[in-house]
């Protein structure tokens, strides 16, 4: 019986690979439009889709960025400035985008723009650090797919939304796991609502990977500040200590991220380019192996996993 249950395993796994293999036609006539192209995954994925001929339009945050991106690509990759906090900057950009594809449409968005900063124990943030990533990370990414979505839907194309595994569960406080809890939502919605439109929504759920988001130096600074704004009082129920092994579990974490940015890439690529694209890519195994299953744990299971090995605030029971 067992060698029935394993020749249809067989049977479905070649089928699902030969149809994941099947790609849209006319690439070259097809513009994808990405944002936050300075560096990282977003710097890397237009340039991988550039040298696969698409039409990529990137947009990046500072002049210095787009130099760069260009200085590395074809001609046939155009570049522009969007802060995806200002409305202003995010209809020029659309418009922009419109006065590129013309009647054609535009066949892919990514929302890869994203920060992570300020993150700590919650109540040493405010809400102003937790507004500035949440201004990033989804409601600019959800003003920026309202002002395409016209675009994309006369091309019935592709949106690509950068989720993370930290939207499954939340591994740290502030406004990060939050956000990408909010892009799981918004996906969803859209991917449903599109649906009838022909248009398909993929969402890239990534593990830890070493990209100029998450910087040692730069975390450590991020906390040291969060600490020194941090009151008296919040400081005395929760101790030196307490802070200060917070910040090392989160060190040793960083130092075994990935560096092997094109698996998310390619996540992405195939999400755009494949006939039939995923509705979720968990990328990197850390992602596939640990925080996915232990997302469907019971909480109380996920709960001591995540906090088994960190000390008790210097005021707690």
């Amino acid at each position: 019986m067992w060698l029935y249950l394993v020749a249809l395993l067989v049977l479905y796994l070649l089928c699902r690979w030969y149809r994941e293999r099947q790609t849209v036609s006319n690439l070259p006539d097809k513009h994808v439009f990405i944002t936050g192209c300075d560096s990282g995954f977003g710097h890397l994925l237009a340039k991988q889709l550039d040298g696969r001929g698409l039409r990529v339009l990137a947009a990046c945050l500072t002049e210095q960025g787009a130099e760069r991106l260009q200085q590395e690509t074809s001609g046939r990759l155009q570049t522009v400035i969007l802060d995806v906090t200002k409305s202003d900057s995010i209809a020029a950009a659309a418009a922009w985008v419109k006065g590129q594809v013309g009647d054609r449409g535009l066949w892919g968005l990514v929302n890869n723009a994203g920060i992570r900063d300020p993150a700590g124990p919650n109540e040493f943030l405010s809400k102003a650090d937790f507004t500035r990533v949440l201004d990033v990370n989804l409601v600019g990414l959800i003003e920026v797919t309202l002002s395409l979505l016209p675009l994309v839907r006369r091309a019935q194309g592709r949106v690509v939304n950068v989720a993370s595994a930290a939207g499954r569960m939340s591994l740290i406080g502030g406004g990060y796991c939050p956000s990408k809890y909010g892009v799981e939502a918004f996906s969803d919605s859209l991917r449903r609502e599109l649906r009838d439109f022909r248009v398909k929504v993929s969402i890239i759920e990534p593990g830890g990977f070493r990209t100029p988001l998450i910087d040692v130096q730069r975390v450590q600074k991020g906390l040291e500040q969060v600490w020194s704004c941090a009151s008296a009082n919040i400081k005395e129920a929760y101790g030196q200590q307490y802070f200060d092994c917070h910040f090392e579990k989160f060190k040793k974490f960083l130092f075994t991220n990935s560096s092997k940015l094109h698996l998310v890439t390619d996540a992405m690529e195939h999400a755009l380019m494949a006939r039939h694209p995923r509705t979720r890519y968990s990328c990197g195994w850390d992602a596939k192996l640990f925080y996915l299953p232990v997302s469907y744990l019971p909480t109380s299971w996920t709960d001591y996993l995540l906090t088994c090995s960190m000390p008790k605030p210097a005021q707690g029971i």
